[in-house]
């Protein structure tokens, strides 16, 4: 038995997609759903939160690498 957690969003018609990875495909298997609803986080909730977060990176910064040439597709007719 393997156990997968993550958060997601069930869609407006109450569908939930889940990936399996690839040894999975084809496999019979039974399968538990359990969820558990978030409370939305008020504005003041995102406001903290982004306080609380902001610059956490400023010690170890991301850095974009050089950009890649492009590649030189044929045109459509």
């Amino acid at each position: 038995m393997e156990a997968i957690k993550l958060k997601t969003n069930i869609s407006n018609d109450g569908i939930l997609r889940v990936q399996l990875p690839e040894e999975t495909y084809g496999v019979d298997c039974e399968v538990i759903v359990l969820y558990e609803p978030r409370p939305k986080m008020t504005h003041e909730q995102w406001e903290a939160f982004i306080n609380e977060t902001y610059g956490i990176c400023a010690d170890d910064p991301i850095e974009r690498g050089e950009q890649l040439p492009y590649n030189v597709r044929d045109e459509i007719d």
